[in-house]
Parts: C-alpha cells; structure tokens; sequence
C-alpha cells in the first residue's frame, strides 16, 4: 500500500441551474489575457449537448485518453512515440478554432462615432483573432438551455449512440447542466503524451499543472486529452490549463469556481488512495467495471492501517483529519452517489458527480402524479430509461445499473424527508429500499441540503515545511509572473501584446492599438491612467514630472 493525497471535487448536478457564474469568475482570474480570449477553464453545458470543444466526447475522432493493447496493457488512444515523433510537426488531430468558437467583441466605438444618419448605428461583432468583421455562428454556450438543439442536437456524441431509442424531438426531450473544469486524473493522459515533460502531477496534493518553462508548444496534451480540458495560447506558445486554483487551495480557500456558486453544489477535500492500485484499476478490462475499480482505490481515512501508511508516507496528521472530514469520499463511497465523467477514458477523473434526478421528477409532475411519493418515483426511474441510459453514458460507460441506484437513493432522501418536514413519522422502509437507515438518509441530506461552508470546503492548508517547494513549483506553472504568460514584455504584436487584456473593459480598438504598438500603451491628454489597462509600464500620465524627467514625462 503506497498512500497519497489528492485533491477532489463533487459537483450536485441536480442543483445546478446554469448561471454561469462560476465560467465568469473564472474567466476574470486566469483567462481574461491576450492569447487565451477563447480559453474556458471552466464551462457548464447543457445536456444534450455538442460540448466545448464541440463533440469532444467522440474519441474515435480526437483519440484522447487510454484504451488497451492486445496484452491488456495501457497505451495511449492517440500513438505512442513513434507515432508523436512522426506526427510533432503537423498534429492531425488537434480541434481547430471553429471547434471551440472565435471569440469577439463588438465594435461599440461605432454607436459614438458614427456620423448622423437615417438608420443607428450598430455596433457590429468584430474577431478578436482577426480583427476584422465576424459572424457569430458557435461559442462555448451555444446549447444553453437547449438552445441550438433544433439545428445541432443529433450531434451529440452520446445522443448518437441511443439512436435507435431515442426520437429527438425539442418538447419532449429532458435537460440538465454539466459544470466542467480539468479532471486532474490519477492518471493524467495529457502528461503521458507531453513530448516535453512539462505537465506533471504534484505529488503534495495531485493537482495537474503546467511548467511553463518546459513546455514547447508541441500541443500533444491538446490531443491525449479526452476533456479537452488543456488549451493552447497563441499569443506565448504555451499550454495552460485549470490549477484548481492552487494559490488559493495551499492556504485552504476553495477554487473560486466553487467560491462563487449561486447553487452551492461544489464540494472540495482530500482523498487518500493507493497508488500502486491505480495503473491495475485503469488496466480493467470492462469498461463498465472500471467505475467500481476506481472507487475501489481510494482508501477509508478512518481504517488504522491506512493511518499508519499515511504516516509513513509523510502525509501530515491534519490531512489524514482532513480526509476524514471529506465529503468527497463520504459522496463517493459512504453514500455511493457521486460517479465519474467518462470512466471509459480510463484516465481516473477526479472531478465527481451527482447525477441529477430532475428530468424524473419533472415529467412524473407533468403527468399529474405526486412527484415526491417514492413508489412513484421509484417507477418513473426504472421506466425513464432514455434518461437514465443517456447519463450512464456519461458516468458509467453505458452501465444504467450505478446510475439507477443512486437516483433511488436521492427519490428516497425525498419522500424520507418530506414526511419529516410534514411532522409525519419518518417510514424506515423507504430507507431500506434503498439500503441505507434512516439516519444515513437524514445524514445525507444533511450533506447535499444544509451543510455549511466548512464542511462543503474541507481544505487542509499547506504546512510551512512544504512551503518552499510549492513556491518553486508555483513559479514554474504560474500564469502571471514576471515573464509568464500574459506578462511577456514583447509579443509576436509588438511590445506589450503579451500584457493583460481585460476584454470586459476594452472596447475592440482600444485592444487592437495595444496588441500592435511598438511602444508601451500610454495615455495623452488626459493626465490619468486607467489602472484596469495598465501594462505594468510607466507611460505618461502615471507620475508628476519632475525637473530631470527621471520618473515621468512631462504632461502635453
């Protein structure tokens, strides 16, 4: 038994009401800069959906993640060396930019400038690739709220492989949100398939990140990756990816994704697991069996035995507590209902879900029924088998069984608590069909419903003993250091294209002139500086002048 830590995320998708909040405030913190304007660490689709980037889940098209050899071997779905070596130059299966979307702005300078006219003015969209005139045709939201499912839905890779049971028609489909970010998986493809080494896995906390000094830009991760989760930036020739925000993780803050969920259905702590077990659990030969396989890895904090080895592991005291106190493995394995996003990429994702039971309990209410009795519910769930069936593809390589048990526990958690609610006796035999107690559904829905900041967040900081290493290792992956990406002094658009570009707050010219110019941005006539522009230079405006003009010009 070799232990060791990771850091992991469930997310409640039956609480997910599609704001979006979390993409934005992602956005803001790691990918609003120049190079990565069509970057989403995080993204939530709606499903059915083509995802983003769109039919990421065909690997038959994007041969990303592992499959078996004919030994029963792992190999990566995309080629080994040679096939990289041979392929290094010109990368066959990369998605290009109409898979994720162009991104743009919208000429609004137009709406003030624009000469008196019969008609007004619009302000039309411009690339932000480009610059030039652009029509919006695909973005990263585009099936929000089913939106494009007239015109798009039968090509949803999973939809697909239901074809013969499922007749896509827009009023009677089902829907429901996917939040995603990088899985930061027990066994990252996107690492093995770095030509360069530059993605690793830390061994502190499992967190997947990139060393921006040893990447080449080879885009091999693009490919291996089967989320698509890792990005390329145009601008510095770099991949970057989600870091699970790690600067907030090691002094025990959660990611700002989960920070900032209206629909608080993000829970993050530790996980221990046996690291000689997860090559032997990815190797399963059925893919169906492979979600068991993983749960099967990770280890009960509360067993004395695996206490023991985390000693001996160097793991610190108050991780193993924090382990203890996890809702990830009180999700996982306790409750058994979080499942993972495409075991079949054989990666071992560590970003967990709950799937949702909304679809089931929308269409029992639209039939008139009670859609909290159980015995309703319980009926709907094994007569629903197009949902059920659809995520099964999702989360169990097309195995409806897991699936089928975990939304009988959350119908039952339902009608248990509402007769609670109700001042009614609480039926013990809705917690037996399930097999569970009662006091394991009231502890349950405790958890899903009510728990706190502190127990949805159980964040061990980091010790000071491990500060210094970290800190090395922050300046290899950071996105904002001093000659990181987003901060390089001279770009392939001249000086200071490189340099933040908040999108939000720079209309399209504003930005063009400062990915352009041959000199640092500055402002004249004004006598001020827009700090929310400010490249880290000192143009004029920023200090008074003074005699020998040493830390400023004189104003004009």
């Amino acid at each position: 038994m070799r232990v060791m830590a990771q850091m992991a995320m469930v997310m409640n998708l039956d609480k997910c009401i599609g704001c979006h909040t979390c993409s934005v405030t992602c956005k803001q913190a790691w990918t609003n800069r120049s190079g990565v304007e069509y970057v989403w660490f995080n993204n939530v689709e709606t499903r059915p959906g083509q995802g983003y980037p769109r039919t990421y889940e065909d690997q038959e098209k994007w041969r990303g993640g592992w499959e078996l050899n004919r030994r029963g071997n792992l190999k990566l779905k995309g080629g080994g060396r040679w096939r990289k070596l041979f392929t290094i130059f010109s990368n066959p299966i990369l998605p290009e930019l109409g898979d994720y979307y162009e991104p743009w702005t919208y000429d609004y300078e137009n709406l003030t400038t624009a000469p008196a006219q019969r008609h007004t003015p619009v302000a039309r969209p411009k690339s932000l690739i480009t610059g030039k005139d652009t029509k919006i045709e695909w973005s990263a939201n585009w099936d929000d709220d089913l939106g494009g499912a007239t015109e798009y839905g039968d090509r949803d890779p999973l939809l697909g492989k239901l074809a013969e049971k499922v007749r896509f028609e827009f009023e009677q489909t089902f829907m429901f949100y996917l939040p995603r970010i990088c899985e930061h998986c027990l066994n990252p493809s996107c690492a093995a398939s770095c030509p360069s080494g530059a993605i690793y896995k830390r061994s502190e906390d499992g967190i997947v990140l990139v060393d921006q000094d040893r990447c080449r830009g080879w885009r091999m991760c693009v490919s291996g990756c089967p989320y698509k989760k890792v990005y390329f930036n145009h601008r510095t020739g770099k991949a970057e990816k989600c870091t699970f925000c790690f600067p907030r993780v090691e002094v025990g803050l959660p990611t700002v994704c989960a920070e900032t969920c209206v629909g608080r259905l993000r829970y993050i702590g530790l996980v221990l697991y046996d690291a000689d077990k997860v090559l032997e659990a990815a190797a399963t030969p059925d893919e169906q069996g492979l979600y068991q396989a993983q749960r099967d890895v990770f280890l009960d904090p509360a067993d004395p035995e695996v206490r023991r080895e985390a000693e001996r592991a160097g793991i610190p005291y108050d991780w193993v507590e924090a382990a203890d106190r996890s809702p990830i493995y009180a999700l996982i394995n306790t409750y058994k209902v979080a499942l993972p996003l495409h075991p079949e990429y054989r990666t071992m994702p560590m970003v967990w879900y709950i799937p949702p039971l909304s679809p089931v309990v929308d269409i029992v209410r639209d039939t008139g029924h009670d859609a909290e009795d159980y015995d309703n519910l319980f009926a709907a769930i094994e007569a629903l088998r197009i949902p059920v069936d659809y995520l099964a593809q999702l989360f169990t390589a097309g195995d409806p069984a897991p699936v089928t048990d975990v939304l009988r526990k959350l119908a039952a958690m339902r009608s248990y608590m509402r007769d609670i609610n109700f001042g009614r006796e609480p039926r013990e035999r809705i917690a037996e069909a399930v097999g569970m107690t009662g006091a394991q559904v009231y502890d349950m829905f405790r958890l899903l419903a009510l728990a706190k900041y502190d127990e949805r967040y159980v964040i061990p900081p980091t010790h000071a003993e491990q500060a210094h290493g970290l800190e090395e290792l922050a300046t290899e992956c950071s996105l904002d250091y001093e000659g990181g990406p987003g901060m390089t002094a001279s770009g392939p658009f001249g000086e200071s294209s490189g340099g933040p570009a908040p999108i939000a707050v720079e209309n399209f010219h504003m930005l063009r002139n400062r990915q352009t110019a041959d000199a640092p941005t500055t402002v004249r006539g004004q006598g001020r500086v827009n700090l929310l522009n400010w490249d880290g230079k000192a143009p004029d405006g920023l200090f008074p002048p003074t005699d020998d003009n040493s830390s400023g010009s004189e104003q004009p």
